[in-house]
């Protein structure tokens, strides 16, 4: 039996183990016997994700388009970026639910009951930008805790959570910078 150990000899793997192992269920693709997270509650916590970067998506991009007034030009911009950002978000989010053996759902009629976020207009460009700050916050809160419970077993999705974590933190910065000053 081939065994691979570390130098300092605390370390012993089953390389043999492993090559027997990687050749069955080879339909699984990434998910193998040492994948320690439930999948299906994953693949939805990823769709109801997906959801909400969708919503994100469409409320940032309602209002790129309905942004007026003093400063509203570079407010807009701010908009266009993040809506930018929260569909590579949804992308990502997207592939990874294939890639558990999962399907993305794209379902129109359901995206707004499966989204963390709400979907609120907001009226003028001061309420726009409070309504995607309270949806950063939600996604930052509803993130972490995703983060929290998936723990070391996905590593992968934790770290793809992690990832866009980090965006929406900035994001929530910039809605706040924003506010200031307008409230």
């Amino acid at each position: 039996m081939s065994k691979s150990s570390h130098s300092s000899g605390s370390f012993v793997m089953d390389v043999e183990k492993i090559r027997a192992q990687a050749r069955q269920h080879m339909q699984d693709g990434p998910v193998t016997e040492s994948y320690g997270a439930d999948r299906e509650t994953v693949i939805k916590l990823l769709n109801d994700s997906l959801a909400t970067e969708i919503v994100c998506v469409l409320r940032y991009k309602r209002h790129f388009y309905m942004a007026k007034g003093i400063n509203s030009e570079a407010v807009a911009q701010e908009f266009a970026q993040h809506a930018a950002e929260e569909q590579d978000h949804a992308d990502r989010l997207a592939e990874r639910i294939v890639q558990l053996g999962g399907e993305p759902d794209f379902e129109p009629k359901g995206l707004a009951t499966r989204s963390h976020s709400e979907y609120k207009e907001g009226g003028d460009l001061t309420g726009m930008i409070r309504e995607n700050l309270i949806a950063e916050r939600i996604a930052i809160d509803t993130y972490r805790e995703i983060i929290r419970y998936l723990g070391d077993k996905d590593v992968t999705t934790r770290r793809l959570f992690e990832e866009i974590l980090e965006v929406e933190e900035e994001h929530a910065d910039d809605m706040a910078d924003l506010m200031q000053g307008r409230e």
